[in-house]
């Protein structure tokens, strides 16, 4: 395992990943601070008030740093998240510490599972990756089912 991807040593794979989760990451924040102060006087200001953007900027308002954190297991909401920190101008010294823990995060997710997944892929046993696309599809659909029902029941009209 010491040669993991086109022989580069474990160390360098890690490095690279957590290098690029900090580089995305804090790109992202900025860009959040940015569109949140310059896109509220355009044009822009009503993709800025979309319920999952709200939604997002709630959940990390009132969770904070554990949220970024966590934020990099996901794929998707961990942008999500890193922008609504930047719009809602998270202090530096709450979000680099946390960008630091979750990039560390992501860096070992992604070093160990991700480039077995992708070494399995190549070797030939892509039958691995429909199952994890296929666990993937139920997870979704899962928490899309279980999201419109709660929100059925908690919804005040007739």
């Amino acid at each position: 395992m010491s040669d993991l991807v086109d022989g580069w040593p474990v160390w360098a794979v890690f490095g690279a990943f957590f290098v690029i989760a900090m580089l995305r990451s804090n790109a992202t924040y900025w860009a959040g601070r940015g569109l949140r102060a310059g896109g509220a006087r355009t044009g822009m200001a009503r993709h800025l008030d979309r319920p999952a953007v709200i939604r997002t900027g709630s959940f990390v308002d009132r969770w904070g740093a554990p949220v970024v954190v966590l934020s990099f297991l996901t794929v998707g909401v961990q942008t999500l998240v890193n922008a609504a920190a930047g719009a809602l101008r998270m202090p530096l010294s709450r979000f680099v510490p946390a960008t630091l823990l979750g990039s560390l995060l992501w860096a070992t997710l992604y070093t160990s599972v991700g480039v077995a997944l992708w070494e399995a892929v190549t070797a030939g046993a892509w039958w691995w990756l429909l199952g994890v696309v296929a666990v993937g599809a139920v997870v979704a659909g899962t928490t899309t089912w279980l999201t419109r029902v709660a929100s059925s029941r908690s919804d005040p009209r007739p």
